[in-house]
């Protein structure tokens, strides 16, 4: 009765988590065109911040050398904290006046609801910019062409088709 019994319970249970959903999320394309400068390849943390303006999730590193990293001051800062591995997110650098093409996926649930997206930007014994470019995450302004302030002369995104 009792192997009965915990059969019907666990048959249950897996018909419970198969009708679980999973959260809803579009990747969209980035494109990141940098500014003209001569020197290094530039590093960028494209990141998730949350209503309160905090660090939430990076969605992507341009730059795959991790000993490079620390010059992406505040970011670099919320990393060590996280200990989050990166490895599947990042990608080569690109130089002075050059553009890369970054596949991103950014939950449904932050679009609208008073969440950003922040580019930070270094380059090897050069500036660094906290805030190249960041802006809010709504259905219009991901449409929208951003300019940057530092390494970064603008950034497009685009939703990747399902």
């Amino acid at each position: 009765m009792n192997l009965k019994r915990t059969f019907l319970v666990c048959l249950a249970c897996i018909c419970l988590l198969s009708f679980t959903q999973p959260t809803d999320s579009t990747k969209y394309k980035c494109m990141v065109q940098l500014v003209n400068y001569s020197g290094q390849g530039a590093y960028v943390a494209i990141s998730l911040i949350n209503p309160k303006g905090a660090y939430e999730k990076t969605l992507f590193v341009q730059g795959d050398d991790e000993e490079w990293y620390h010059d992406l001051e505040e970011w670099w800062h919320f990393l060590g904290k996280k200990d989050s591995d990166i490895d599947a997110i990042s990608g080569a650098t690109v130089g002075g006046g050059e553009r890369a093409i970054h596949m991103i996926e950014i939950d449904d649930s932050k679009i609208n609801a008073g969440y950003s997206i922040r580019f930070e930007s270094a380059v090897e014994d050069k500036e660094y910019y906290q805030k190249d470019v960041e802006f809010l995450l709504t259905t219009e302004n991901i449409k929208k062409k951003h300019e940057g302030k530092g390494y970064i002369r603008y950034i497009r995104m685009i939703p990747n088709k399902k």
